[in-house]
């Protein structure tokens, strides 16, 4: 199925997603819509990665990518979403330029940012969870989720801080409370979307 006519499942939980564990049974094609969905996933986070508000007080600069994370987990469904997020990052481990500012390389699996890097895969599969069981189907259930998925996101990237010998709160200091404001307002964008395009189906 599409990247567009998945976004028929946010009105519809009766339709079915496609799943990589069900990839064996697909024709050959219908794999490779597959892997393409995947792609068009990781690409799109890519894209909005390079939107990058530096911060002088956290060495975690505000990104884009949280509400790709979002939109892929949402319209791809929980476990193609979660797997366009692993070859994004498993893109950037191999020198594509996908990360915030054009980075790649296994070098950025060793900074302060990658604890957010492996929080987006939890973070898509469950708004993909959501979406397939219909919680999302109303703006206040879009809103929550997104909210709690963005949490996730921070929770994770925040407790990453304390292999660098960073206390507690310090690492709240530094990873979760810069950025809890920004993500709060991308996730009400991202339910305004979600939302907008349940009306139109």
């Amino acid at each position: 199925m599409s990247l567009l006519n998945n976004t028929e499942h946010i009105r519809d939980t009766r339709v079915r997603f496609v799943s990589l564990d069900m990839i064996g049974n697909l024709s050959l094609d219908s794999s490779i819509f597959v892997f393409a969905n995947i792609l068009i996933g990781s690409s799109l986070v890519a894209i909005l990665a390079q939107i990058s508000i530096p911060l002088p007080f956290s060495p975690v600069p505000i990104t884009g990518q949280t509400v790709g994370v979002l939109l892929v987990g949402s319209l791809l469904g929980s476990r193609v979403g979660a797997f366009s997020i692993c070859a994004y990052l498993l893109e950037g481990a191999l020198g594509l330029p996908v990360f915030s500012g054009f980075k790649s390389g296994l070098i950025v699996f060793t900074g302060p940012t990658v604890g957010y890097l492996f929080g987006f895969i939890p973070a898509a599969f469950l708004m993909g969870w959501a979406v397939e069981r219909g919680i999302t189907s109303s703006l206040a259930g879009s809103l929550i989720f997104c909210t709690l998925a963005s949490l996730l996101i921070l929770c994770v990237g925040t407790l990453y801080f304390l292999i660098f010998q960073i206390n507690i709160s310090d690492a709240i200091l530094l990873g979760f409370y810069p950025f809890l404001f920004g993500d709060l307002v991308k996730s009400a964008m991202v339910a305004l979307v979600l939302a907008g395009i349940g009306r139109k189906l």
